[in-house]
């Protein structure tokens, strides 16, 4: 952006995610001099820069949202928030497929265009556009050729700006055996105090209620809750985390087998998040 007259002799302007100072003279100074620190010029950069924060953020969670709950998106949407640059950087090389269409045809997202559609890279390396009303962004654990997709993607040197490609899938074993298995796959995590734990969950983005940490999906017309228990009361004890478990939104127990995919893998994803920073047996004995 260009710079803003800050007093009478110096100008301030945003780069990146800071604001900075130069003399009227044109010379960049190292940090914003004391003189000006709260001029109105000064504070109305530094309240831009936080609003454009908190845009960015508001971007990104809406788009996963799209994502995991595989909701179809209609392009001119896309064609409209394109022009931002916020939105751009979330949405760029995400992989896009027309709703109704196979997931084979996923291509990477590049353009978005009102006239012309979504232009996008196809797994052949090809440029062609979606001309389709609406399309579907995948959670990864329902992409066929997500090993091809991610090579494809190593490739070209891509790097998404929303987790997808290379966002940590779990698939569900066969087995009901193995899918117990999962389930206590992250559990008796121990922590040294329950707030360490409960900020864990929170910083991610999950919801702690009732010494619970919840991750909540909506998966083919429902709700399905994952959840680990990870203990309640003075934020200083110790505490030690349960195995994962999944219910409806009622809070009745649901079956492994009854578990879609997604939610599958978002679960595990959040318990194996949170057990990655238990207290491990090297530390315990310090």
């Amino acid at each position: 952006m260009g710079w803003v007259a800050a007093g009478a002799d110096y100008e301030v302007s945003v780069d990146g995610r800071r604001v900075i100072a130069r003399t009227t003279a044109g010379k960049q100074l190292k940090s914003v001099p004391k003189a000006i620190k709260d001029h109105e010029a000064v504070t109305g950069l530094r309240q831009l820069i936080e609003w454009l924060a908190r845009h960015e953020a508001t971007c990104r969670a809406e788009v996963e949202r799209w994502m995991i709950r595989s909701l179809p998106v209609p392009v001119a949407v896309l064609t409209q928030v394109w022009a931002d640059e916020a939105w751009r950087a979330v949405l760029r090389d995400l992989v896009v497929v027309p709703v109704g269409a196979d997931l084979a045809t996923a291509a990477l997202l590049r353009d978005a265009d009102v006239d012309k559609g979504l232009g996008v890279v196809d797994l052949d390396g090809e440029s062609t556009r979606f001309t389709a009303e609406q399309v579907l962004i995948p959670h990864p654990v329902r992409l066929p050729d997500l090993a091809d997709l991610r090579e494809f993607a190593g490739d070209l040197g891509v790097e998404q700006g929303t987790l997808q490609l290379f966002r940590e899938v779990w698939h569900k074993p066969a087995d009901e055996a193995g899918q117990r298995r999962e389930l206590s796959r992250y559990g008796d995590a121990k922590f040294k105090e329950l707030r360490h734990v409960q900020s864990r969950a929170t910083s991610a983005g999950y919801r702690v209620q009732g010494g619970t940490a919840v991750c909540r999906i909506w998966e083919d017309g429902r709700i399905v809750v994952a959840s680990v228990w990870i203990g309640e009361g003075d934020p200083g004890y110790e505490t030690e985390t349960s195995d994962l478990a999944f219910t409806d939104a009622a809070g009745e127990h649901l079956a492994t087998a009854n578990v879609p995919p997604v939610a599958w893998s978002e679960g595990l994803r959040m318990a194996a998040h949170l057990h990655a920073g238990r207290v491990t047996e090297e530390e315990s004995d310090r």
